[in-house]
């Protein structure tokens, strides 16, 4: 990563924390933001920045994807919990789960999912993170292009994943990934509005 794309990443996040008042929330909103992209046609070509490359969970990895996802989807993970909560789970399939890498080291992550067992037609992209000195170089786009396709393989026909409303850079990459906001609790739709809005101001201060 070059200086001009270091200043400006962090440039982003300095103003990204003046938005919300901190790099992110202490405590959850009362339901997360959900979307929704209704068929899995047409989908993302996986691109994979130069420098990194793109493959599938290995045994000896889960230390590394806890600390991928410390403080981007929860905090104070262990190998314990992630066998607890992941690897141990029947819906857990090693091939479902990527990483990007960077001198084949896991910067970034997502996991194909499903919301219970016996779903067969809307998978989840689940557990999407990076690392922060790895943000802002098309890893999102690659490992979501990744898990698409992946639950397009599974049989899956729609997909469905949840967030975090200071999570704009992560909500970005979805919309261009063609999810759209899905309203499943009273306080979604006025929330979208503020989110909509902030990621307007993002593109234009990122000059995308």
């Amino acid at each position: 990563m070059n200086g001009s794309s270091l200043k400006r990443r962090n440039d982003l996040a300095s103003w990204l924390k003046s938005l919300f008042g901190r790099d992110s929330p202490v405590e959850a909103p009362v339901a997360q933001l959900e979307m929704l992209r209704d068929h899995l046609d047409e989908l993302l070509t996986k691109v994979v920045p130069e420098g990194y490359a793109l493959r599938c969970y290995q045994e000896g990895d889960a230390l590394a994807w806890c600390e991928i996802m410390e403080g981007n989807v929860g905090r104070n993970w262990t190998e314990e919990k992630f066998h607890e909560q992941m690897a141990s789970d029947p819906r857990f399939h090693a091939e479902g789960l990527f990483f990007a890498t960077y001198n084949n080291q896991p910067v970034a992550s997502a996991c194909a999912w499903r919301m219970a067992i016996e779903e067969k037609i809307i998978g989840s992209v689940h557990m999407v993170g990076a690392l922060s000195d790895h943000r802002g170089v098309g890893l999102g786009h690659l490992v979501n292009a990744a898990v698409l396709l992946k639950l397009k393989e599974q049989g899956f026909g729609k997909a469905h994943l949840k967030t975090d409303d200071w999570r704009l850079a992560a909500i970005n990459s979805y919309l261009k990934a063609g999810f759209q906001p899905l309203n499943t609790h009273i306080s979604h739709a006025e929330r979208w509005e503020v989110v909509l809005k902030n990621i307007a101001a993002y593109e234009a201060k990122s000059g995308r």
